[in-house]
């Protein structure tokens, strides 16, 4: 799933047909408990799961899977250059680092001429929006434009979370400066079949204003 609209890349095909997945090597960025990894790996690809969160990768561990769990940054890979011919992330990584260019050229460095990297995140509109799946998170609460970070504390006031927001601009202009090229950038629409509700995303909510972003891109 790229995103909680529920869009699957069996419908999407944002890496490829599914039957042309076999044998390639992927990796997956931000990876968690290695979901999309453990999809690939069921057609026949040859994916990485990477993350910096070793707790996320010890539920990996646990759920299972025949390919590789690597605990590293994002912004510092450590695999050689042009090593893989895929590349993906739903929802990790990017959203959580100061410097996302600086992660973008690392995937384009272990990319492959040719290779597509695609990842997705939080539609940045929403960030304009409060968090909340009802009415309420219907009214503009904030600037679209105020790229402070959301962070949250524990107790003794260290940082427990942290995203930062970056506009559509934004992140057209980092994959750029990074040297990849923008091939699409898909706004899935919140589909009838889905009634779920987490978090902010809603059918209220999905049906007006989009919800995830996916950036679709190249290294030439």
């Amino acid at each position: 799933m790229w995103g909680p609209e529920g869009l699957d890349e069996v419908e999407a095909e944002l890496l490829g047909p599914p039957e042309e997945l076999k044998g390639r090597n992927v990796l997956e960025i931000g990876a968690g408990a290695a979901q999309c990894s453990r999809w690939l790996a069921a057609q026949g690809a040859r994916p990485v799961a990477l993350d910096i969160s070793h707790r996320q990768l010890q539920h990996a561990l646990r759920i299972g899977g025949s390919f590789p769990l690597v605990c590293a940054d994002a912004g510092s890979l450590p695999f050689g250059d042009a090593s893989f011919d895929l590349a993906c992330s739903a929802y990790g990584a990017l959203p959580f680092v100061a410097d996302p260019v600086l992660v973008l050229r690392e995937v384009r460095r272990v990319l492959r001429p040719g290779g597509r990297f695609v990842f997705s995140v939080t539609h940045p509109i929403r960030w304009a929006f409060p968090d909340e799946p009802g009415p309420e998170g219907l009214s503009v609460s904030g600037s679209y434009f105020d790229r402070t970070p959301y962070v949250e504390q524990d107790d003794q006031g260290r940082a427990v979370y942290v995203e930062h927001h970056r506009t559509v601009g934004d992140r057209v202009r980092d994959v750029v400066a990074a040297g990849l090229r923008l091939v699409d950038l898909v706004e899935p629409e919140w589909p009838a079949w889905n009634t779920a509700e987490w978090g902010g995303w809603s059918p209220l909510r999905g049906h007006l204003i989009p919800g995830t972003a996916i950036f679709v891109c190249e290294r030439d």
